[in-house]
């Protein structure tokens, strides 16, 4: 696990945080990658829902997660229920 900041964490936490991107029907595409890696460039902190209905259970939206952090060379800073929350260093 790497050592996330602290102020990093807060943002992650914060309420007024917003969601900047969302997973729809398509799922994980190749645009949704390039948006994401533009958001991370400028603003190093993002926050992603996913669609309800995407996925049923808890552990396959765990993977997904996970599978984005790969990608898209981020750190997944938490994820809760549909949201996650991604930084880039």
């Amino acid at each position: 696990m790497t050592n996330i900041p602290a102020n990093i964490r807060r943002m992650a936490h914060d309420r007024e945080f917003k969601v900047t991107l969302r997973i729809g029907r398509s799922g994980l595409t190749d645009a949704m990658f390039e948006e994401l890696d533009a958001q991370l460039r400028s603003r190093k902190v993002v926050k992603i829902k996913m669609n309800k209905g995407l996925v049923e259970e808890r552990g396959e939206r765990r993977v997904i997660f996970e599978e984005i952090a790969v990608r898209a060379n981020a750190i997944l800073v938490d994820a809760r229920g549909n949201v996650a929350i991604y930084w880039r260093s």
